[in-house]
């Protein structure tokens, strides 16, 4: 049997010791990089989407999410086989608790009809602006900052802003005064400038004929409608659009005050496809900026 002398234990006990201090450096290294992936938005993140509009904008930003608005909308087939929540007006507050979320997102448009409601279920929700395209803009930004998308939340802006430029240089000629009417089953209003629709219009260069209000909407008075003059009307459909869109033909046909509107003798009311034009803003912002320009400015 090998004599082991003093200098050889000593070199011995140096090598097992490097080899411990390594595999501690190892497991705090790893231990501190499974804290880090823990605390990162993008692992932790269960996000519960209450609306269609942020659903798609979730999908645009690659961003998964743990429960979904009830809808007759197709929705991104990232988000197949994800529990529903109910419908964005009314969610169900037992089921979004049952998912046990970090994030919960409405719309600001529905925060007075909704904020209670959380509350009492002691639900923190977060209420997106969307009421235009600026505002939507600013959100899908800090969005992307909090969930580490900031590069996609950047890129889909950009895209926004060249599309909008572009068909800027399509609005040629006089800019249009242009009236917006926001119908829903039995009822509508008119959509002023602070409107997501009226925001589309005022962005590619049509003049509202409601210009002093504050509000989103105020309600149809024909004679001082008639006062504005309107080269062009939009009639907006929601809810149950083909029963809205009756009730505007109908409304047309049986108040004889319409048949002298400029927009109707020369034949210039369209009705808005409710798919891209919500009452917010929405991922499908891009195809209704060119229908409006094709029906602003018609070649």
């Amino acid at each position: 049997m090998p004599t082991w002398k003093w200098p050889q234990y000593r070199l011995l006990l140096c090598i097992l010791g490097c080899i411990m201090l390594m595999t501690a450096c190892g497991a705090t290294k790893q231990s501190e990089e499974s804290q880090s992936k823990g605390n990162n938005n993008e692992v932790a993140a269960r996000i519960v989407s209450t609306t269609v509009a942020i659903t798609e904008i979730l999908d645009a930003l690659e961003l998964d999410a743990v429960g979904i608005p009830s809808t007759n909308k197709e929705l991104p087939s990232r988000f197949d086989g994800v529990p529903e929540v109910g419908n964005p007006m009314s969610p169900d507050m037992e089921i979004i608790r049952s998912l046990m979320p970090t994030h919960v997102l409405s719309v600001s448009t529905l925060e007075d009809d909704l904020k209670d409601g959380f509350a009492a279920a002691k639900i923190d929700a977060g209420f997106l602006d969307f009421t235009n395209l600026q505002s939507m803009k600013q959100e899908i930004r800090s969005l992307g900052e909090q969930f580490d998308r900031s590069e996609l939340a950047e890129k889909l802006i950009a895209d926004y802003d060249t599309q909008i430029a572009e068909l800027k240089q399509r609005a040629t000629g006089e800019a249009p005064k242009v009236m917006i009417l926001m119908g829903v089953p039995g009822s509508y209003l008119v959509a002023t400038d602070n409107s997501y629709i009226g925001d589309l219009v005022k962005q590619l260069g049509g003049l509202n004929i409601v210009t002093d209000s504050d509000v989103e909407y105020i309600s149809a008075n024909t004679e001082y409608l008639h006062q504005g003059d309107a080269d062009i009307i939009l009639r907006a459909a929601h809810g149950m659009p083909e029963e809205v869109i009756e009730m505007f033909d109908k409304e047309f046909r049986s108040n004889d005050i319409w048949k002298h509107f400029k927009a109707v003798q020369n034949d210039r009311v369209y009705d808005l496809p409710e798919e891209l034009f919500g009452t917010t803003g929405n991922m499908a912002v891009g195809e209704a900026l060119e229908l409006l320009a094709d029906v602003l400015y018609p070649n």
